[in-house]
């Protein structure tokens, strides 16, 4: 695990076991708040040994319902959980099921237990403490429950998996999205911590968020054009590879590759069973994308080469139960 100071007494951990999730702290002279916690139980008790040391933790605040976000939860046995109002419905319908798949695959989750939020809120809530003020907004596209949360004192943004190194879309939907990532282009902010990955600076924000816009926007002309064409996901996956889109493949240590093959899949199988939205996203794909500009040729007879094996993203260290959410 990995233990960055990004303001006095503004801590992010990032786990060295999944997928470079990252769990917050803001120590204040009232108490700590915790954004998130890490999915394993020996890296999440290293946070609260290191919080601890310094004041108790008075709150927890889950960004989204996922497991890699959740499952460390129980082990804050003092704390009071905040959360969206649709995280507490999720966890309660999806979290028990998907945690007993988890402990099946993974002895070191045998001792995880689902703590739900004790407060919960829609739309957006503030919370004051220790001289610093907590903003958390309704921020969904990741997820239907994705919050963010902002220290307004700091300019901190604890964005969660709103901003990736690429966006993830599967347990929610590219338009709601990008409408959440315009939301944050109008924050002044000094920081953001991403849910995974590394912290985004002042002069790399702006950048970074339009850079997963574009993104989205050319993901889904690429799916537009795909289903427009009669090509099979296969062939999709194949001729629109991440870097077609817009995006590096080597971060997360080459996770965001299967992230990006399952966003492709997800908006394939959407648009192609709702035709009011494949219709509705036929005139911007044409305009916004032709298409020479985004993959390869779509001519009929063009050749589609095979994906090289050397490209295949690795995996992360340790799984988490699909069911689970990432």
């Amino acid at each position: 695990m990995h233990r960055e100071r990004i303001s006095d007494d503004v801590y992010v951990f990032t786990s060295g076991m999944y997928a470079q999730v990252t769990a917050s702290a803001i120590v204040t002279s009232a108490g700590a708040v915790v954004i998130d916690t890490l999915p394993f139980p020996g890296e999440t008790r290293q946070v609260i040994e290191f919080i601890e040391r310094r004041a108790p933790v008075k709150y927890v605040i889950y960004t989204h319902y996922h497991a890699d976000h959740t499952y460390g939860g129980y082990l804050f046995r003092n704390a009071q959980f905040i959360a969206h109002a649709l995280c507490r419905d999720l966890l309660i319908n999806r979290g028990e099921a998907g945690l007993k798949l988890a402990r099946a695959q993974n002895p070191s989750l045998a001792e995880v237990q689902l703590r739900l939020p004790d407060l919960i809120f829609t739309g957006e809530m503030s919370l004051r403490l220790g001289g610093k003020t907590f903003v958390l907004t309704h921020s969904p596209g990741h997820t239907p429950d994705g919050i963010i949360v902002y220290i307004r004192e700091d300019k901190i943004l604890f964005a969660a998996d709103t901003v990736m190194p690429v966006p993830y879309i599967v347990d929610g939907d590219a338009p709601t999205m990008l409408r959440s990532l315009q939301v944050l282009k109008s924050m002044a902010l000094e920081n953001v911590v991403q849910g995974h990955g590394e912290i985004i600076l002042r002069g790399e924000i702006n950048e970074t968020i339009n850079s997963s816009i574009n993104y989205l926007n050319k993901m889904q002309t690429a799916v537009v054009n795909s289903i427009t064409a009669n090509q099979s996901r296969d062939d999709m996956l194949r001729e629109y590879d991440i870097e077609s889109c817009g995006k590096t493949r080597i971060a997360l240590n080459g996770l965001v590759q299967q992230l990006h093959a399952a966003n492709l899949i997800a908006t394939y199988d959407r648009l192609s069973t709702d035709k009011s939205k494949l219709a509705a996203l036929k005139p911007r794909s044409a305009a916004a994308a032709p298409a020479q500009s985004v993959g390869k040729s779509k001519s009929a007879k063009a050749e589609k080469k095979p994906v090289k094996s050397a490209n295949k993203p690795a995996k992360p260290k340790k799984s988490l139960s699909k069911a689970a959410g990432e």
